[in-house]
Parts: C-alpha cells; sequence; structure tokens
C-alpha cells in the first residue's frame, strides 16, 4: 500500500470522524458513520495485507537468490577442490584456501605450474567476494634462523600476491601480505632442510576473509 493511498484514507476516516462529532454537519448519521468507516477499515486491511504479502514475496525472493548463491558457492568450491586438491576450511567469517602452492629451499620463486589454481582462486574470489579482504599467508620450514624465516615467508607471500594483482582482477587495494615464517602451523614437524624434506610446510595460504557476508554474484568475466 503506497504512502499516499494511505494518508488519502487516513484524511477521509478523519473527515468521517469530525462529520460524527457534536456540532459537525448532520448529513451524516452515526450508522452510516460507522459503516464507512467499517468499509474503509476493511479495505485497509485488505490493501496492507497485500502490501505484507508482497513484502514476503519479496523476501523470500531474497532469500531464494541467497540460496542460488550459495549453492553455486559451494558448487565451484567443491570443483577447486577435486580438481586442484585444494583443501579449503569454511569458517564464520573467512574462507581459508590450503592451496597446492609450495617453494624450493630457500627459495620464493613462484612456480609456473602453480598459475593455474592461483588463477582459479581470484576467479572464485572476484566472483562472489569481490570487496573482501584477501590475505596471503606466507610459512617455511624450521631451517634457519626465525628473523630470517619471517622474512622468507613475506617474500613468499609477496610472489603470490604480486601474481594475483599482475594477472588477474584482483587489486593490491584487496590484498594483505603476512608472514608466519616456520609457526607452529607448519605440517610437517620433523623433516626439513635442503631437497624435499619438509616442502610442504613451504607454502603459502589464501584467506578471503568475508566478514560473514553473503555471496554476492559479479558477472561471469571476472577472472
Amino acid at each position: 500500500m503506497s504512502t499516499l493511498k494511505l494518508n488519502s484514507k487516513l484524511g477521509l476516516v478523519a473527515a468521517l470522524a469530525m462529520a460524527g462529532s457534536a456540532g459537525a454537519c448532520k448529513t451524516v448519521s452515526p450508522d452510516e458513520m460507522q459503516s464507512s468507516l467499517a468499509s474503509l477499515r476493511s479495505e485497509m486491511q485488505q490493501e496492507m495485507a497485500a502490501g505484507d504479502e508482497q513484502v514476503a514475496q519479496d523476501a523470500s525472493n531474497r532469500f531464494s537468490d541467497m540460496e542460488r548463491r550459495f549453492a553455486a558457492l559451494e558448487q565451484d568450491l567443491q570443483a577447486m577442490e577435486r580438481e586442484f586438491e585444494v583443501a579449503i576450511a569454511r569458517l564464520e567469517d573467512e574462507l581459508r584456501f590450503n592451496v597446492p602452492v609450495y617453494f624450493a629451499f630457500d627459495d620464493a620463486t613462484l612456480d609456473s605450474q602453480d598459475q593455474d589454481v592461483l588463477a582459479k582462486f581470484a576467479s572464485v574470489s572476484q566472483k562472489y567476494y569481490p570487496d573482501a579482504l584477501v590475505t596471503v599467508e606466507g610459512f617455511t620450514d624450521p631451517s634457519g634462523d626465525e628473523n630470517y624465516n619471517l622474512w622468507l615467508g613475506e617474500q613468499r607471500a609477496q610472489a603470490v600476491a604480486d601474481y594475483l594483482v599482475n594477472t588477474t582482477a584482483m587489486s593490491a587495494d584487496g590484498l594483505k601480505v603476512v608472514s608466519y615464517g616456520e609457526d607452529a602451523r607448519r605440517l610437517v614437524n620433523d623433516n626439513w632442510g635442503e631437497g624435499s624434506e619438509g616442502w610442504e610446510n613451504r607454502r603459502v595460504v589464501l584467506v578471503i576473509d568475508h566478514d560473514g557476508a553473503p555471496p554476492a554474484m559479479t558477472t561471469d568475466g571476472a577472472s
């Protein structure tokens, strides 16, 4: 029900009430006034109910759209997990992507074979959470000095961030680089050093911090 129509009807109710009051025009009898008021009340209730139905329908449509977006997001995440063997942790305010992007010992060079999974991550991030902050976390194995490992972890995270900015639709403003070095969250505790030992720790983790916001649906052209 529009505000204009509601105000018009309320004005008519007021006029009828005045007509039935002491000293008002006698051409409207109390019975006629009550009948007119009852008719107007019924009409207003019907219109308001119709308006509520519209509000409920709008809410239902929005809920259905949100369900569709969540279903599409889940489908893309599952495809990413299958295709690239990405481990994805779904938390209340963030999505954590343990991507299979690893680095050689004492090195921060991004391997060309890792580009596909990073491109897919960027696509999912920009499609569903284009305004979210994405944190690139860098890790190392426990070899070497702690401060050096913090620096090396940052270099690895920065290499990934640079790739995302230079080759996808992600912007530098939406990316944050942090290093945890030889943090206790490392995946393998006992093996490290040159060669293949401890390679699981020499990695990055990508985190979409969406602050609990539902997924959006941007154009399919995002990459």
